[in-house]
């Protein structure tokens, strides 16, 4: 089904101006907060930033600075996974930055996400990583079923890959995780930006929703899909694939009864899948062909309502799921990716700003990288950010064309593979159906090359 992923590759596409302006001995090493205390609620009651009306068509490129501009070394825009990561990351090597959230507090909404191995390599990293294995299901393997309901094939993940560990782990508890990691200063909610502008002596002003002014002089953009800074570098907008799907977080208050694997269902254009995520949580999702994305829906018995219509004679226990699903939980996104071409794409930074995660490298979910990417993208950033502040081996422009160089042989690939798998589960053709269904499936798919992604070298993260 999918092809091995280079880890290295150089992007050729480096055309950036270094700054002779040095930073080197301006960060504090940060203390950290008690495991068991939550900063976060007191930050949504207690927060005094920023209004959060969005000024959805303001031009990026004519700001007039103001005089009393605050200063910050280091800012991460978007306190999601990305965002969140890399500044746990930074602070684990010492170094403090400030991270604007334009929502007026984590957005703790949504259903779950799956982390394979690598992706749990970076939360071990970053201090993380047995706190949330405590609070989620170890997935054993994957079952493969039709439509109605016939297993086709069924894998067990230590059979391929003894080092192999899959967990789905509800986004906000991750976020939650993540986020009390650090500092209770350190996330400004309400803070939209609006403009940014590279300014002469090599900083970056950004402007907030409600007028105020910050001079960075570093900009990591963690700002998701719809990026306004990759906008702003030249990065057109992600493309749509051609699928859309409705995701759901389905609640058993006596206990979920299902085994710990995911379970696989293939029909002709639809797909579905749902797995447990804890003693009681079940993450599912339905993948569907359409010709647009569609108008934004936020009527959630509609939403259920188009879900069940999809699969209305498929397997019970999806259905049963679905049936179980609290209303705020389900929702429906399109599809998108970027294909980040050599010398078509621009690069991943500009001067000191650098884009992370969705913002640069947007993927679909078929292979179930989107999360696990963003996390290495954090770990690898932090660290060569980290070796250009404290040393003078490189400047801060090298840093993040290094990070580029070590990212890009990786992500455009996995973001190429992912989109043919998805395009590939989503014909509709019934004689492919057929084929799929009685022979590649059931013969010729083999897990260990589907995994082969998952493995992922980093540099642990030393204080120097």
């Amino acid at each position: 089904m999918a092809m091995a992923a280079s880890t290295s590759a150089s992007s050729p596409h480096l055309l950036l101006v270094k700054s002779s302006i040095s930073f080197r001995h301006s960060f504090q090493c940060l203390h950290r907060l008690p495991a068991n205390q939550s900063w976060f609620e007191a930050a949504q009651i207690n927060n005094t930033s920023r209004s959060i009306t969005p000024k959805s068509r303001t031009s990026p490129f004519s700001i007039k600075a103001q005089a009393d501009a605050k200063k910050e070394d280091i800012v991460i825009i978007g306190a999601g996974i990305a965002g969140l990561a890399t500044a746990v990351s930074l602070q684990r090597l010492g170094i403090k930055s400030r991270v604007l959230e334009q929502a007026e507090s984590l957005r703790t909404g949504g259903t779950s996400l799956t982390l394979f191995k690598n992706g749990w390599s970076v939360l071990d990293a970053i201090g993380v990583g047995n706190e949330l294995r405590t609070q989620f299901l170890e997935i054993q393997g994957m079952v493969i079923k039709s439509e109605d309901g016939n297993e086709m094939r069924s894998f067990n993940f230590k059979d391929e890959d003894e080092s192999q560990e899959v967990r789905a782990v509800e986004r906000r508890i991750l976020l939650e995780t993540l986020a009390n990691q650090l500092p209770s200063d350190s996330v400004s909610f309400s803070s939209r930006l609006v403009n940014i502008q590279r300014e002469e002596n090599g900083e970056t002003k950004l402007q907030l929703q409600d007028g105020s002014e910050l001079s960075a002089k570093v900009v990591i953009a963690c700002d998701g899909i719809g990026s306004p800074v990759a906008k702003w570098m030249g990065f057109p907008e992600p493309k749509y694939v051609g699928h859309c799907a409705f995701r759901g977080l389905g609640y058993f208050p006596e206990g979920q009864p299902f085994n710990p694997r995911v379970n696989y269902i293939y029909g002709k254009g639809i797909r579905a899948a749902y797995v447990p995520v804890s003693s009681t949580k079940v993450y599912w999702f339905v993948c569907f062909n359409s010709s647009s994305p569609g108008p934004k829906i936020t009527d959630t018995s509609l939403l259920r309502q188009q879900t069940n219509e999809l699969v209305r004679n498929w397997p019970a226990d999806l259905l049963n799921i679905i049936d179980l699903t609290p209303d705020d939980t389900i929702i429906r996104t399109p599809l998108v990716d970027r294909w980040l071409w050599p010398v078509a794409s621009p690069p991943a930074s500009t001067g000191k700003v650098v884009l992370v995660g969705d913002a640069w490298h947007p993927m679909t979910p078929n292979l179930g990288q989107g999360a696990c990417c963003a996390l290495e993208d954090a770990v690898v950033l932090a660290k060569k950010l980290a070796e250009a502040v404290k040393s003078e081996a490189m400047s801060i422009e090298e840093a993040f064309r290094s990070y580029q160089d070590e990212r890009w042989g990786r992500v455009f690939p996995l973001t190429i593979r992912a989109n043919v798998v998805g395009t590939l589960l989503q014909w509709d053709d019934p004689l492919w159906c057929f084929v799929r269904n009685n022979i590649v499936i059931p013969k010729l798919v083999s897990l260990g090359p589907v995994l082969e992604h998952t493995n992922f070298e980093f540099e642990p993260l030393l204080t120097n």
